[in-house]
């Protein structure tokens, strides 16, 4: 069985910081990589606050912290990614972006390596056409916190071989020890599909006036033990990321339940995002926590 050692992660948004610093803390070597040396520095500093946030939490000591920034290499050269058993892509849900970002890793990763996704609505078939090896090409959807949610959605596309599929379940489930599901290509897979339509579905009883915001949020947190209600989800996830993924699957099915609410058009277009602008339907601080 192939062993992973060293794990190569595309882009260091939310997504990548959190799976980056997970996987290092699960004692493997992470090469990360972004566009720009600006963006590699953004995100080091912001790995490094969250580990800082564990050790004020008594979570890890400063000597973990330690030993999980130094598994992480900041990355340019797309060639040194030839030295990873696995590549995981976490850019922003832009088909055409990721399309040559997979054509891209093609050209450098070894043959025997796994090429996985952390898309939550996009083809993976379609992302596997751009390389010449569509039978290592898997989804790997991991949730927001990365570190806290033990859940991994690994997609199969068309040409996903057996193979790939029990070599990445055993990575998610023996390596770093989330539980896997398997999940066959369909737009918004289990979790977006299901957690969108609930957003919305708030959405729609918010702007009809049914309950506030904050009660609609308790009724499922309390009544549901939710941990977050579904509009504040929403802020988490960014209400831009919700849009596309709505808009994305309402083109795919056709289907009016994923019509996304016209409240949620209007928050994305007054440029009230949630937790990345500290407002949306509540109010964040810096660190991303309620005021």
């Amino acid at each position: 069985m192939q062993l992973f050692k060293r794990i190569g992660v595309i882009g260091a948004g939310t997504m990548g910081q959190g799976i980056a610093e997970m996987l290092s803390a699960k004692g493997l070597d992470v090469l990360l990589v972004e566009r720009s040396q600006e963006r590699l520095d953004w995100a080091w500093e912001s790995i490094q606050i969250s580990l800082d946030k564990q050790i004020e939490k008594w979570a890890i000591t400063e000597t973990e912290k330690k030993l999980v920034l130094s598994r992480i290499d900041r990355i340019a050269d797309w060639s040194e990614l030839s030295s990873c058993d696995m590549v995981i892509e976490t850019i922003t849900e832009d088909l055409e972006m990721k399309k040559q970002v997979f054509a891209q890793l093609d050209q450098v990763c070894r043959e025997d390596a796994i090429i996985a996704s952390n898309t939550s609505t996009l083809s993976l078939t379609e992302l596997a056409s751009k390389t010449a090896r569509p039978e290592r090409i898997i989804g790997m959807h991991f949730l927001h916190p990365v570190a806290k949610i033990n859940l991994v959605e690994i997609i199969r596309g068309l040409h996903t071989t057996d193979k790939t599929f029990q070599l990445t379940k055993q990575f998610v489930e023996e390596v770093i020890q989330k539980q896997g599901i398997l999940v066959y290509e369909s737009p918004g897979f289990v979790t977006t599909r299901l957690i969108c339509t609930l957003i919305n579905e708030a959405l729609h009883t918010l702007s009809e006036g049914v309950a506030s915001a904050e009660d609609i949020d308790a009724a499922m947190r309390i009544g549901y033990d939710f941990h977050h209600g579904p509009l504040e989800m929403a802020d988490r996830f960014g209400l831009d990321a919700v849009l596309a993924a709505m808009e994305r699957m309402f083109r795919e099915f056709g289907e009016i339940k994923y019509r996304p609410s016209f409240l949620l058009k209007k928050m994305v277009r007054g440029g009230k995002l949630g937790v990345k602008t500290g407002e949306g339907f509540f109010r964040y601080d810096k660190d991303g926590d309620r005021l």
